[in-house]
């Protein structure tokens, strides 16, 4: 997948559980990208986040060690 795509979904999936009510939206996130990304996306972002995340919200790279 492309980076900018990958990036535009996780930032999708981070602004809508961050409007939902509690703080636990890093856990939210991690369960939704367990549950819907395949391995192989999972790996991509993180290896995205690990080589520096530029453009990924802050709350997708709290998530990625729930992932």
């Amino acid at each position: 997948m492309s980076p900018d795509k990958m990036i535009r979904m996780a930032n999708q999936i981070a602004t809508f559980f961050k409007t939902q009510p509690g703080e636990d939206a890093p856990a939210k996130i991690a369960a939704h990208i367990s549950d819907f990304w395949e391995p192989r996306m999972r790996e991509q972002l993180r290896a995205y986040a690990e080589a520096g995340g530029a453009g990924l919200d802050d709350t997708v790279v709290k998530a990625l060690p729930l992932v």
